[in-house]
C-alpha cells in the first residue's frame, strides 16, 4: 500500500530510501538502511523482519535476489508482500508477491530500484524511475525528493496521501538523516520542507558529530561558546 525508491550513490557511499503511502507514519515500518551494506524497503502488508534478514544476507555475500528468496523461506505471507534493495555494487533486485494488491510492479535498476503497490497505475513506477534517473547532477536527497514528487504528480497510493519518509546513511551505523512525516494531508510537500530545514540546520555539521573517524566529535567549549557569542547567543557552558 506504497511506493518507494531504494538507491546506492557510489560517490557518497550513501545508501537510502524515500517512500510514501496513505497510512500512518510509514518511516517507522518500510525503510532500512545500513552503511557500506544496503538499502531495503519492505511493504504491501509488511513484514519488517524481511529487511533485516535480507541486510544480513547482503553483508555474507549474497547478491540482492537471493538475499531476498532467503529472507522469504518461511513466510507465509509471502504472497502479499512486496520487497526490493539495492547493495553496495549497485545490484538491485524486487519482489512483489502474486497476491499483492493492484496495481502493484517493481523496476529494478543499476544503482536503484523502485516498487509500489496499491497505485494508481504503472506510470507511478515508471515517472519514479524516470525521474530519478535524470537527476544524476542533484545530490541523493533531492534526487529522491523530485523523484517521489514525480511519482505523486502520476497518481501515487490510490488511495490518498498521508506520510511520507526518506533515510539515509553512509558512513556510520546511524542515519545521516531520518525524516518523517507521520501524518500529512500533503506529505510529499511537508518532506522537501523538513528537507530544507535538514540543509540549514544539520547537515553542516554532521563532520563535526562523534563518528568513527573522531569518537569523540567536535567538542572545544571554548571554540563552541566563541561561536553562540558571535551570533548572539547567550548560552554558555559551566566551568
Amino acid at each position: 500500500m506504497t511506493w518507494s525508491i531504494v538507491a546506492h550513490d557510489p560517490g557518497t557511499g550513501a545508501f537510502a530510501v524515500a517512500v510514501s503511502t496513505c497510512n500512518f507514519a510509514v518511516g517507522a515500518s518500510c525503510p532500512f538502511v545500513r552503511s557500506g551494506v544496503g538499502a531495503v524497503s519492505t511493504q504491501s502488508f509488511t513484514n519488517r523482519y524481511l529487511a533485516p534478514a535480507i541486510l544480513d544476507a547482503l553483508e555474507r555475500g549474497l547478491g540482492p535476489a537471493d538475499a531476498i528468496q532467503a529472507a522469504l523461506v518461511g513466510d507465509k505471507g509471502a504472497g502479499i508482500r512486496q520487497v526490493h534493495v539495492v547493495d553496495r555494487h549497485g545490484r538491485s533486485a524486487a519482489w512483489t508477491g502474486a497476491n499483492c494488491v493492484e496495481w502493484c510492479g517493481d523496476s529494478p535498476q543499476q544503482g536503484f530500484s523502485v516498487a509500489g503497490n496499491m497505485l494508481a497505475g504503472p506510470a507511478v513506477v515508471a515517472d519514479t524511475v524516470a525521474a530519478y534517473a535524470a537527476g544524476a547532477s542533484l545530490d541523493v536527497p533531492e534526487r529522491l525528493m523530485a523523484a517521489m514528487e514525480a511519482g505523486q504528480a502520476a497518481g501515487g497510493d490510490k488511495r490518498g496521501r498521508q506520510s511520507a519518509a526518506m533515510l539515509l546513511t553512509t558512513t556510520e551505523d546511524f542515519p545521516d538523516l531520518n525524516l518523517r512525516v507521520d501524518d500529512h494531508a500533503e506529505p510529499l510537500p511537508e518532506l522537501r520542507r523538513m528537507l530544507g530545514i535538514w540543509r540549514i540546520m544539520r547537515a553542516p555539521s554532521l563532520h563535526e558529530a562523534p563518528r568513527k573517524a573522531d569518537p569523540s566529535g567536535y567538542c572545544d567549549i571554548d571554540a563552541i561558546e566563541a561561536g553562540w557569542i558571535a551570533r548572539g547567543v547567550t548560552l554558555r557552558f559551566r566551568r
